[in-house]
Order: C-alpha cells, then structure tokens, then sequence
C-alpha cells in the first residue's frame, strides 16, 4: 500500500488532457497530487456509502489513507456503523470533491479488510492522543455526556502515559477495490467532462466512456 503522500503518477496528466488517459489510476494519482497543493483542507478527505440491513444508503466522510492499483484504504472502529454495515454488504461507493480545482471522482466496489500487519502499520504512525482516543471511543454507540467520554479518555492516557498504545482489537481498516471510476470536471454552462472507467472484477481490464453531462 502506497501513503498518499508518496505515490507518483506514472505519466503526467494536466486538466486538459485527461479525458486522453487510458485507465483511472494514473489519472487519479495526477488529480491527487494537484489537489494536495490546491485544497486548503484534507485533500484525502471522501464520502464513503454504505448499505444498512434494510437497504437504506448510509453516507460519512473519511480520510483516505492509501491508494495504489489495489484500492482505497480507510480506519475505523469494526463495531461502527459502517464497519457493521461492511461486514454485512462488502460494497460501497467513494465520492471525492475537490472543490479549488472543481473537479470531483466516483469510485465503486467491493471491500475487504486490510491485514492485521497493515493496520498495525498505520496505528502507529497516528499521534499518541488519537491512538487513546481510539481505545476511548465506543464509535456509533450512544454516550451519555462529553464528560463520560473525557473521563474514559483519561483513564486509557494513564494506563499508556510511559509506554506505546496498541492498536484495538476493534479498530482496523479496509480497501475498496474499484470496479468503477467516474471523473467528472466543471466546465462552463454546466457542459461538463465526465469519463467513466469500469471493469468486471478487480484486475480485468478496464474500458472507457464518455458521458453526457
């Protein structure tokens, strides 16, 4: 898994030009890269849907936390909503909007979990406060007052005050693998370019298609 800091396009791309390219990822690297010199905050930052037992949409922004050829890596709590929701229907969808740019990108697929390796990787990589936090945090399930969640947050930060924090048994991450791309970029009287990548399963080739605004 690649951080989002590091990967390289392999062939560079500009805006004009990106309707040209021939599979999503190197194109998705070379928006990336504008938007982190462009976007005033978490230009990683992606709406994640997922499905509920009922079938009823449930929507959350994320951080991104690596990408390659492989997918979309995010962190969570495994009893969140969404985490539960995963475990339920391993598909979900990905909308990033960068708005300095005016360009935004659809992703959909399948999802798994990342390995206990890459999850330890990345939890330790996190500031000391947010691994407590992590420990502190029952994510989704209801709190009685901000107190109760500051009193729990202090009792973990005694417990690890001289030593590393863990990572939860419950917090873990998970990739989605993409089976759709769409990339969509503002034009002038709403005559928008959308370019729409797809394939069958995860490394089968893609094809190509330009959509009507």
């Amino acid at each position: 898994m690649t951080d989002t800091t590091t990967i390289k396009q392999q062939t560079p791309l500009t805006s004009g030009d990106f309707t040209e390219a021939e599979e999503p990822f190197t194109l998705f690297a070379a928006w990336f890269a504008e938007a982190t010199k462009s976007e005033p905050n978490d230009p990683n930052a992606m709406a994640l849907a997922t499905v509920d037992t009922d079938g009823l949409p449930d929507v959350r922004m994320v951080l991104m936390k690596g990408f390659d050829i492989e997918g979309f890596v995010f962190y969570s709590h495994i009893a969140s909503a969404k985490g539960r929701e995963l475990a339920t229907n391993p598909k979900a969808a990905l909308l990033f909007h960068w708005k300095s740019l005016r360009r935004q990108v659809r992703i959909r697929g399948n999802v798994s979990p990342v390995t206990d390796e890459e999850a330890d990787a990345y939890f330790a990589t996190r500031p000391k406060q947010a691994q407590i936090g992590a420990w502190a945090s029952k994510q989704s399930q209801a709190l009685e007052s901000r107190f109760a969640f500051e009193q729990a947050i202090a009792l973990v930060a005694a417990k690890y005050v001289i030593s590393e924090v863990p990572r939860p048994p419950g917090w873990s991450g998970w990739r989605i693998s993409p089976l759709h791309f769409e990339f969509w970029h503002d034009r002038p009287f709403r005559l928008h370019d959308r370019i729409e990548f797809s394939r069958g399963a995860s490394g089968a080739a893609w094809s190509k298609m330009r959509l009507y605004p």
